[in-house]
């Protein structure tokens, strides 16, 4: 089976936030799990998104559905080191794109991991994907 290969331009990043590894993100083999890098890339999509003045859902039903996740990590992490998450934007389609995320050890800069999330809009109200709203790709597309 083919290993996936992740690679992002630099540019496309415009956030970023950092977050430490707690000692409840260690796995039996004693560094980050990939589910608790899975949560904390969660939350940074959620940062990015708040501090753009958006929400995950608006109030009109219409919000931002994961619908795939590839993760490729590059090196462990450990208890208690700080992580620093880049967030950006890319390859948008008329319902979605790609959120991408490079995740570095904050102090030394190593590569921990590169990701990327999937999304569309989704109409939870008509349960059916929804366009992207033109707000949106117009703050984020080039």
């Amino acid at each position: 089976m083919a290993r996936i290969k992740l690679a992002f331009p630099d540019d496309v990043f415009c956030f970023e936030t950092k977050m430490p590894v707690r000692i409840t993100d260690i796995n039996g083999a004693n560094h980050l799990g990939n589910d608790a890098l899975i949560s904390m890339l969660s939350e940074a999509r959620a940062q990015f998104l708040v501090s753009y003045g958006l929400q995950e859902a608006g109030n009109d039903g219409v919000g931002i559905i994961v619908t795939d996740l590839a993760t490729m990590y590059q090196s462990e992490s450990f208890f208690p080191e700080m992580l620093r998450f880049e967030v950006g934007l890319m390859d948008f389609n008329n319902y979605g794109g790609d959120f991408v995320f490079r995740v570095t050890k904050a102090e030394s800069g190593q590569p921990v991991a590169l990701a990327k999330y999937g999304f569309v809009f989704f109409d939870y109200r008509k349960k059916q994907v929804a366009p992207m709203p033109e707000a949106f790709r117009s703050r984020f597309s080039d």
